[in-house]
């Protein structure tokens, strides 16, 4: 069959089981070879090929809702919808999402992109349906990983209570972007039964062990053979003490006993949770056998080997940077533990916790908790590094915000994606965080301009200051400077002039600053000669500087990677205002008032007016004009 001529899920109906295998396996030759040029999402997808298949051929979407947690499971969904033809562009800059997005496809009922929001809103959507006196099916798709967020438990508390009718399709692959965590894994793993039968384990257990010689081997041995049975005696208590009538577990690559327990499950009043095992990378050999779950997500790979092709770059990646300096630091504070929501691999943090496990804590897809837990630890005197991606930290807010700040504990908050990240998009985009930081009392925002003065940064919160501090840093690879020896402190509050000029001063921080530079270059050809400033401390400002400025009448342009609204541009302009200088020429650049969809960040940039030539253009407009006539 050509997927590239579905136009609608509809024809699933007609099909038999045989034929629904066979495009499975078409479906999947045509995501190895299509992500083998595009990259992206690749396990998740291979892993729900069968459950797709089944899901579009029980409902009739988009009358019925079928929604994706998190969407990294969505790709075959979009295949029969219609979209096999637009996958070339996948994630690429104006081509297909590599999440649900409603303006792509009616089918796409609910986008996402965060994790376990789907049941909320699932339940959102079931409430409306019943106050209209409609009728149709909601089905929201969550995965194991997914199911740990406590999100996902207040809707599952809720939806049991109010019992409205709903299918939720757990899609147990027992793994999610990072090994899971918690007792609901465990849970998941075995389905914890009655207290009866955990004493008649213990007792089997207690008789093996007392078998001479071998006892302890043959314990081992029969360790996996026990829980099964347990699984296989009592399946399903958990959901069903939430109010859940439960099915399952069923073979996530079985078609006919997927369509089977749907049918069950469609028959059955109030909520039902159809409980689907899968394999994560199915039908690709690589995929299938990663236990790190580096196929979760990549770039352009080789089909045959399973190659990844990267191009060559020089350079530790920042977050890699961040965590061998944690590690260094480590071995000279006891009391350094790190924390992270579930990102282990993606910030890098491997060699921490190979060096030292017992101060690495992976609290799973709990943003929330993880940022309590950090102000828990800084209450008894330890040093908590909180490593959280910027969009994930918009998730625990209130608890940075009451918890750390408010209190004033020691919590090192390293924001990892800081700025635009490319191909994920706008639910991804680090660019809010200097917005909603900068309001509260109490933090210490900075970014810095290359690897060693991270370090430092990570020095001076270690070392040198008391009170939560943000350290932010981007995503992809660092400049790749030598490293040097010594850290040092940098003063709270200190910005770095990079280079004196007479006309027009420039204030930046991060990978802006590398524009700028290239803007003052240019500039420099026409005798304008630019102050570029490394305003490395976001917050707070470095008051004696700016007054200097002010009072040397230089016009101002600041720089950011980050949102204009309330962003570091804002806090230059209140300054001024707050200190009486109602004159001074100051012009901001950063993201406007509007989210960013996804695409390669130089087109990104470009996009929104980041680039070397809008910067020469904004200084230009500041210039008086006798300045520019002369030169």
């Amino acid at each position: 069959m050509d997927l590239t001529k579905i136009k609608s899920p509809s024809f699933l109906k007609g099909l038999t089981e045989d034929e629904l295998e066979v495009l499975a396996f078409e479906i999947r030759r045509f995501l190895i070879e299509e992500l083998a040029v595009t990259g992206g999402h690749l396990g998740p997808n291979l892993g729900v090929v069968e459950l797709t298949l089944a899901l579009h051929s029980e409902f009739r979407s988009p009358e019925d809702k079928i929604l994706f947690d998190v969407g990294h499971q969505s790709y075959v969904h979009k295949i029969l919808t219609g979209r096999a033809d637009a996958f070339k562009t996948l994630r690429q800059y104006k081509g297909l999402s590599g999440f649900p997005k409603v303006n792509e496809s009616k089918h796409d009922v609910w986008e996402t992109g965060h994790s376990s929001t789907s049941l909320s809103g699932a339940m959102g959507m079931a409430v409306a349906r019943d106050l209209k006196k409609q009728s149709y099916h909601i089905v929201p798709v969550i995965g194991d990983g997914a199911l740990t967020g406590g999100m996902a438990f207040e809707a599952l508390n809720h939806i049991g209570h109010e019992k409205k009718d709903m299918i939720v399709i757990l899609n147990d692959n027992e793994m999610s972007i990072a090994n899971n965590v918690g007792a609901l894994h465990q849970a998941l793993g075995r389905m914890r039964s009655a207290a009866k039968y955990n004493k008649a384990k213990q007792e089997l257990e207690w008789l093996i062990k007392r078998i001479p010689a071998v006892g302890g081997v043959l314990a081992n041995a029969t360790e996996r053979l026990k829980d099964s049975m347990k699984y296989f005696m009592v399946p399903g208590m958990l959901f069903e003490e939430f109010g859940f009538t439960y099915f399952g577990p069923v073979d996530g690559h079985d078609i006919k006993a997927l369509k089977d327990h749907i049918g069950f499950a469609k028959k059955t009043n109030g909520p039902v949770l159809l409980h689907v095992i899968t394999k994560k990378g199915k039908g690709y050999l690589p995929a299938e056998t990663d236990e790190k779950d580096k196929w979760h997500g990549v770039g352009p790979y080789k089909i045959e080997s399973g190659e990844k092709i990267t191009p060559e770059i020089s350079g530790l990646s920042w977050s890699k940077v961040v965590s061998d300096e944690l590690i260094s630091q480590a071995s000279f504070h006891q009391n350094l533990v790190v924390i992270t929501p579930a990102m282990i691999l993606g910030s890098k943090l491997e060699g921490f916790q190979n060096k030292y496990p017992e101060r690495l804590f992976d609290v799973g897809i709990a943003e929330q908790h993880a940022t309590t837990m950090a102000a828990g630890l800084a209450s008894q005197n330890m040093k908590p590094f909180l490593a959280i991606y910027s969009t994930f930290l918009q998730r625990a807010y209130d608890q940075v915000l009451h918890d750390i700040c408010r209190v004033k504990l020691n919590v090192i908050i390293g924001i990892d994606r800081s700025g635009l990240v490319g191909a994920d998009g706008e639910t991804h985009h680090g660019v809010f965080d200097i917005a909603f930081l900068r309001s509260l009392p109490n933090i210490i925002i900075m970014m810095s301009k290359d690897e060693n003065e991270c370090r430092d940064m990570i020095e001076t919160s270690m070392q040198y200051h008391q009170g939560p501090i943000a350290i932010r840093y981007p995503r992809g690879n660092a400049l790749g400077v030598e490293p040097k020896q010594h850290r040092q402190q940098l003063p709270i509050g200190e910005w770095e002039v990079l280079s004196k000029g007479e006309d027009v001063v420039i204030l930046t921080f991060g990978p802006t600053i590398a524009l700028a530079e290239e803007a003052k270059v240019y500039l420099a050809q026409y005798g304008i000669k630019v102050e570029l400033v490394n305003a490395r401390f976001i917050k707070p400002l470095d008051e004696t500087y700016l007054k200097n400025a002010f009072n040397s009448g230089k016009p101002i342009l600041t720089i950011e990677e980050a949102m204009l609204v309330g962003g570091f541009g804002s806090s230059v302009l209140e300054f001024a205002e707050a200190s009486g200088y109602s004159n001074i020429n100051i012009k901001r650049m950063g993201i406007p008032d509007q989210f960013i969809e996804h695409g390669d960040v130089e087109y990104l940039l470009e996009e929104v007016g980041l680039t070397v030539a809008n910067i020469v253009q904004e200084v230009q407009s500041l210039l008086p004009t006798h300045i520019k006539r002369v030169r």
